[in-house]
């Protein structure tokens, strides 16, 4: 396992550059699956995560081009469909979480696809039901090898458009589902859709490759099958996830820093919900500026008086991506907020590191902590921990460039999962951060 040892306590000053979006990276890669002429993608991140997905679309027989930093050329041309079945495929699937949303490519251009139990955070249950219930909605077969943990559908006589309802608006369930109805026979109506930037973005790219999707940004998806897709050029939006990251960092370290091209339309609630812990945000451009809060930040209160509440949601609410950066972030403000994490059951369970740290967390249970800010009278003191999976690992990176002394964060592979070279891209504004192998 890598290690990043930390020299907290330094103010930091900048400019930082987010990346490209992890989790858009990974539905777009899915849907050059679905034509056999060239795609060419920019801005593709250059994290494990999406470089697992690209090996495994590399082993599968897609052709794959480096054109520049973030830019690749693809052509699923002439496909191993015969790797589906292989010990290799099971290995290289049940690595990464986002490999689930091959199935529906695989399902709409071949009437069949595979995948073993995909693996990616220990952040609680996350179910594939969404998934396979929105496949045999289109008149898929389903079967799932228990033995092996492996799930397959087939529909050797293609896909028929239907109207579903969601149980849950899964965004990768709802990716799966629509890049499986593009080439569907007739009308699919997708009720509950998922509506992230994310979603919105791989619409986008499919109406450019010759689908027809309308209601994108909304929750009711309606897709009119075509027969065949064609290839298109397409670009990545910045990380918001990550710029919510930088924000909570400039925050708690009392730093000057500027985050550059931040497509500011496709942000949501996020500038809002750092703003309601005190943090000043300005807008300039499409950049964000953080000024030092030097005199710290205070904790808004509702109307009524009563202790602000700030819990995630499915898109347009607050993403439970930054939920744990907002935590951390409320360690040091002046004030008391309770944290909800509404969508998954364990992706609190860092706080005990905080907790070791010296914040005031009361962890109420599975999904929500109190946490009761020391408005800067009390630093957080340095440690050693682990990270326990991505956002939990970049929390705590945050919280030990804030500490006093030098702290030791193992298992960073978890960080570089979904953060490009980032200590390189801390250094350049002044951290004090040294990755030891």
């Amino acid at each position: 396992m890598g290690t990043f040892q930390i020299e907290g306590g330094h103010q930091l000053q900048g400019k930082i550059q987010p990346q490209g979006a992890k989790n858009e990276a990974l539905q777009i890669l899915c849907a050059v699956l679905l034509t056999s002429e060239e795609i060419i993608i920019n801005n593709i991140p250059d994290i494990i995560d999406v470089n697992k997905l690209i090996s495994l679309l590399k082993n599968l027989g897609v052709k794959i081009q480096k054109l520049g930093k973030g830019r690749y050329s693809f052509k699923s041309d002439q496909l191993d469909l015969d790797y589906l079945q292989s010990e290799q495929f099971k290995k290289d699937g049940s690595g990464l979480r986002g490999s689930i949303m091959i199935v529906g490519p695989l399902l709409a251009r071949f009437g069949k696809g595979y995948i073993p139990k995909p693996g990616g955070d220990k952040i609680g249950r996350r179910r594939l039901d969404t998934h396979f219930e929105g496949f045999i909605n289109l008149g898929a077969t389903f079967r799932y090898n228990k033995e092996d943990r492996f799930y397959g559908v087939e529909a050797p006589n293609g896909l028929k458009g239907k109207y579903m309802l969601l149980e849950e608006a899964s965004v990768t369930g709802t990716a799966n589902i629509v890049m499986a109805a593009v080439m569907a026979e007739g009308t699919t109506t997708i009720y509950n859709a998922a509506c992230e930037p994310y979603l919105q973005q791989l619409c986008k790219m499919l109406n450019s490759m010759g689908a027809n999707i309308s209601g994108v940004g909304s929750n009711l998806l309606i897709i009119e099958g075509v027969k065949e897709l064609g290839g298109c050029e397409h670009t990545i939006l910045p990380d918001m996830v990550e710029i919510g990251s930088w924000i909570g960092l400039a925050a708690m370290t009392k730093s000057e820093i500027t985050i550059t091209n931040v497509n500011w339309e496709m942000l949501g609630l996020i500038p809002t919900t750092f703003k309601k812990l005190g943090i000043r945000i300005e807008r300039r451009g499409d950049d964000i500026f953080i000024p030092a809060h030097t005199e710290g930040y205070e904790v808004q209160s509702f109307i009524d008086g009563s202790i602000m509440n700030i819990s995630d949601a499915p898109w347009p609410g607050f993403t439970p991506d930054l939920l744990s950066i907002i935590l951390v972030v409320a360690t040091q403000a002046k004030g008391s907020v309770l944290i909800h994490q509404k969508m998954f059951e364990s992706r609190l369970f860092f706080v005990d590191k905080l907790i070791d740290m010296g914040a005031k967390i009361i962890l109420c249970d599975p999904h929500r902590a109190t946490v009761i800010g020391h408005d800067f009278q009390s630093t957080l003191k340095a440690t050693t921990m682990t990270s326990p999976d991505i956002r939990a690992g970049i929390s705590l990176l945050i919280a030990a460039l804030s500490a006093k002394g030098t702290s030791t964060i193992h298992n960073i592979e978890q960080i570089d999962r979904g953060y490009e070279d980032i200590e390189a891209r801390l250094k350049s504004i002044g951290a004090k951060i040294e990755r030891v192998e």
